[in-house]
């Protein structure tokens, strides 16, 4: 897990709306990257200003998938009324 904090309401914001939403956020933090889902943003409020620790379980980069093929047509709709009119 990836723990670190922030001050940033904007980013606090797309942070919390990506745990909502099941998404997936990046973070770029002292020079590293990590990508992965939100788990917890939890507010320190003891602090002034107002802290937020954030934590994300990385994931590991997927591989591209194509997109589905599309269903086959094994007849086409006029074919059905073929009978009727012959």
């Amino acid at each position: 897990m990836f723990t670190f904090e922030t001050a940033d309401q904007k980013e606090v914001r797309r942070f919390r709306m990506a745990q909502f939403n099941g998404k997936f956020a990046t973070v770029r933090s002292g020079g590293r990257t990590v990508t992965g889902r939100v788990r917890s943003v939890r507010e320190e409020g003891s602090s002034i200003p107002t802290r937020w620790i954030i934590t994300i379980v990385p994931s590991a980069p997927g591989k591209a998938t194509a997109p589905p093929s599309p269903a086959r047509r094994y007849h086409s709709f006029a074919e059905d009324f073929r009978d009727l009119y012959e």
